[in-house]
């Protein structure tokens, strides 16, 4: 690993202490190499699982060979609806302990969450029921959570055809660290998110690691688990991608270690049948995962977390200018877009009150245009955190955006890879466009009153910009141009001078304006009657 700053073996790091990563460069930290540190952190390996007992066996037969202490590490496995119900092998580790998922639901993520509610670790493991791990597997990822506390670990993987072992055959030969030993290496075949991660300097180089945070075997901190709530159990393809997304857009980094190695039992289902794989899942991410632009394509469609956030705060304003301002928030080039208006909500007074003179006259009416509005939330004050929506615009009503300012601002930040953007009025007023996952892992590294805004600029770069680069001036519209001459008439049809005037067409007379007009100047005329 390269060299850096943070090594040992701290425990909760308090705030202004942690490593400031820079995106998801995670250089700074030096994990100790396997087998010459001293861990402390204790871990709950959770292992989902759905029938298949002998695959189960042999994955608790691997765990049962481990580096890791085993005075530090539990095992839990959740039987989701097994039929027969799951047992507990005898080759396991001694602290395995078999529980039932909670009642009231099923999947993997219902599963994932029982396990999680009952672990006792300070890190959660997350490992398939179909897995053999090498026996440094649980040390290696591991030791970067001794580094820092908002780190997810991934582990490698290959799948292979499943040869008939036993579970005791497979608990010597990871004991021994012989992986190569059981399996066919050759024949296996990789995944297809390490060929990413190599591409990607280890996933330091990636805009959106999260991405290759897929797999059977990923490890976090418990409080992060359940800070961000855990699985969503109601997307049952897809689950993981959808957790690491909001993992993300806490400000987490992910950290792939491929000494941590496994084999996967089986083929992968993409590879069996790659349409009905690829179609399950998209649905469930268009509608939780808003960078996932390629599946947003339809105009006009609402979807469940929005893209943008543009807060506007309507206090003491008018409800014409805070309409216009919606409507330009709404109606821009960019259709993914959810408003907050701050206002006196609940301060406003209940009960009689005279409607044409209240006092909160503006209020009431900016309440009752907006309050039914789906795309529109009245709150108080803005929410701390916005996730897991990833940008926030903060703005005045003063100035409206433009039809394509949101765009242009999203595109600035992401071409840049900067964390936030103040945009610079003539007059000296600012707007804001945050990108939520850098603003959270400010919140999580900042000292006791350090400015947010500098620990942005250390982590993801903060960019400043006049507001001209995104409220283009309105292009001049084009002169009409001059109108054919139409062709001469023939001789014989044109008057002429030496006509005898009687036969002169007689002239019309010249009318006092159109009808639209004459029907205006009449009912004026009524008026003052």
């Amino acid at each position: 690993m390269r060299p850096g700053h943070a090594q040992g073996n701290p425990t909760t790091p308090s705030p202004g202490d942690r490593p400031r990563i820079r995106h998801n460069d995670y250089s700074p930290l030096v994990p100790p190499p396997l087998g010459r540190w001293s861990p402390e952190l204790r871990v709950s390996v959770v292992v989902p699982a759905h029938g298949g007992q002998h695959r189960l066996d042999l994955t608790l037969a691997a765990l049962a060979a481990q580096t890791y202490p085993a005075g530090l590490m539990e095992v839990i496995v959740v039987d989701d609806g097994s039929d027969p119900p799951l047992r507990l092998p005898e080759k396991r580790p001694e602290n395995t302990r078999l529980v039932t998922a909670a009642p009231g639901g099923w999947g993997i993520a219902h599963a994932l969450n029982t396990g999680a509610h009952l672990a006792e670790g300070e890190i959660i493991q997350r490992l398939d029921a179909d897995m053999v791990i090498s026996r440094e597997h649980i040390e290696a990822l591991m030791r970067w959570h001794h580094l820092t506390d908002y780190v997810v670990t991934i582990g490698a993987k290959v799948f292979v055809e499943e040869p008939a072992l036993t579970a005791a055959q497979v608990n010597t030969a990871v004991g021994q660290g012989g992986l190569d030993s059981l399996f066919d290496m050759a024949a296996a075949v990789p995944s297809s998110t390490e060929a990413t991660i190599r591409r990607l300097d280890g996933l330091r180089a990636s805009k959106n690691p999260y991405h290759v945070c897929t797999g059977p075997t990923v490890s976090l901190r418990r409080a992060l688990f359940h800070e961000v709530g855990g699985l969503d159990p109601s997307v049952p393809r897809g689950e993981d991608t959808e957790f690491a997304y909001r993992l993300a857009m806490t400000g987490a980094v992910f950290v792939p270690d491929m000494e941590a190695r496994a084999v996967h039992l089986g083929i992968p289902a993409q590879r069996v049948d790659t349409e009905a794989t690829v179609r399950v899942v998209a649905p469930y991410l268009a509608h939780r995962v808003p960078l996932r632009r390629d599946l947003r394509k339809e105009r006009g469609r609402r979807w469940l977390v929005p893209y943008a956030e543009v807060v506007l705060d309507v206090r003491g304003r008018a409800e014409p200018e805070v309409r216009a301002a919606v409507g330009a928030a709404l109606g821009g080039s960019l259709p993914d877009v959810a408003v907050t208006l701050l206002g006196p909500w609940s301060a406003l007074p209940e009960g009689r009150r005279r409607v044409l003179d209240d006092p909160d006259f503006e209020a009431r009416l900016i309440h009752e245009q907006f309050r039914h509005d789906d795309a529109v939330r009245l709150a108080d004050e803005p929410t701390p955190d916005p996730a897991p929506v990833p940008f926030r615009y903060t703005g005045s009503v003063d100035v409206p955006l433009g039809r394509r300012s949101l765009e242009l601002m999203i595109k600035s930040l992401n071409d840049t890879r900067a964390g936030l953007l103040v945009v610079e009025f003539p007059g000296g007023g600012t707007a804001r466009l945050e990108r939520t996952e850098a603003t959270n892992r400010a919140r999580l590294l900042a000292a006791p009153g350090e400015d947010l805004t500098d620990v942005i600029a250390q982590t993801h770069g903060v960019r400043r910009a006049p507001s001209s680069d995104f409220w283009p001036p309105d292009k001049p519209k084009a002169k009409p141009a001059p109108a054919t001459p139409e062709p001469a008439a023939p001789a014989h049809d044109r008057p002429s001078a030496t006509r005898n005037p009687a036969e002169r067409p007689t002239p019309r007379p010249t009318p006092q304006g159109t009808p639209e007009k004459l029907v205006k100047r009449l009912r004026t005329a009524l008026r003052g009657r």
